[in-house]
């Protein structure tokens, strides 16, 4: 695929995954003309909604992943844990952004130390492969912590918060690599959403403000005030030279702590991101949209933000099932739901987003 010649309306482009950030990212592409399919293992698979099709098999089944691969011009994916073993099924030409930024975004000790390499600056952390390397490292690093998964973790799973040197007792490691991490003392998360052409361009969105609760993302909102703004553009700069590395096409998101002492990395998306939802009532073009262009080798939309105040909230569990009456409040409210079937505890159903000049 040259880097110059986009892809013809009609083209197709396959996604890996098939829940709402492969919803949302497949309607974005017909609104531009492209085709989307989908590839995703048998589940609540919400991307078929707004897909031509879906291939539900299993990412081991290596000649499924062929036959999807033959049928698209590109293909992106939707979610950072696609196995590496299926993605090595299809042709690394039709990939973007390239597999590398998988590699790694799915091991958290391997993102940490690439931004390290980069000039971030990350919470004291230590590899743990063992109880005797669990008891190292809180010795190490100290309490209050938190033990993760090194792959596979995301929404607060996988993790286990040590608050004391007394808790810590207590605590046996999960039979799985991890990370143990020191706690960092801040006053906001906020995310810095970027997108890269094929050709290097980057442009950023503005970061908001994240609120989380239990590790999964609650709201961010714009403006997200003093401190957020006064550290923006070293947290930028990290990200860009993340992006460039990588040699990334598409939307990336770099997750950062807001301190006294200035931004400290917490990890990587490669991928369209929640915290960039608001994005879509929100920007000028949309991370969806921009993320279509990019892959598909499109001039980059503007990112402006076009508010002068703006909200997203996710929707999780039940309250999806009275979501319908926020349609009724002040503010045109735009709702999001997903379409997904089981309204489970902690499970994301929705968004909405305000905005207000």
């Amino acid at each position: 695929m040259s880097a110059r010649i986009p892809l013809p309306p009609g083209a197709t482009i396959g996604i890996l995954g098939a829940g709402q950030l492969g919803r949302m990212m497949a309607t974005a592409a017909s609104q531009l003309g492209y085709h989307s399919i989908s590839y995703a293992p048998p589940g609540d698979n919400v991307a078929a909604d707004t897909c031509a099709e879906l291939f539900e098999r299993n990412w081991s089944d290596t000649g499924a992943l062929a036959q999807f691969a033959k049928r698209c011009d590109i293909v992106t994916w939707e979610f950072e844990n696609v196995p590496l073993s299926a993605v090595a099924a299809i042709p690394e030409a039709l990939l973007a952004p390239a597999p590398r930024a998988l590699e790694v975004a799915q091991d958290r000790v391997n993102e940490k130390r690439f931004v390290e390499e980069l000039g971030a600056t990350c919470a004291p952390y230590t590899r743990v492969d063992s109880d005797d390397d669990l008891a190292r490292a809180l010795e190490r690093v100290g309490t209050p912590g938190i033990l993760k998964t090194a792959r596979d973790g995301y929404d607060g799973k996988g993790q286990w918060r040590i608050a004391s040197a007394h808790e810590a007792a207590g605590v046996r490691f999960p039979g799985r690599p991890c990370v143990y991490e020191g706690m960092v003392a801040f006053e906001t998360e906020f995310s810095v959403i970027l997108v890269r052409s094929r050709d290097g361009e980057v442009r950023f969105w503005d970061s908001t403000a994240n609120r989380h609760e239990s590790g999964m993302l609650v709201s961010s909102t714009l403006p997200a005030g003093a401190l957020v703004e006064s550290q923006v553009e070293a947290a930028r700069s990290v990200a860009e030279k993340v992006a460039h590395a990588l040699e990334y096409t598409g939307v990336l998101c770099l997750e950062f702590f807001a301190t006294e002492q200035g931004p400290i990395f917490n990890e990587m998306a490669p991928r369209v991101h929640n915290s960039g939802h608001w994005t879509i009532e929100g920007a000028a073009t949309s991370q969806f949209e921009n993320h279509v262009r990019a892959i598909c080798g499109l001039p980059l939309g503007e990112t402006a933000t076009r508010f002068a105040s703006i909200e997203m909230r996710n929707i999780v569990g039940e309250a999806a099932l009275s979501a319908h009456a926020m349609l009724c409040e002040p503010g045109e409210p735009h709702l999001h739901l997903y379409g997904k079937r089981e309204a489970r505890e902690g499970r994301k159903m929705g968004h909405v987003t305000r905005v207000s000049q």
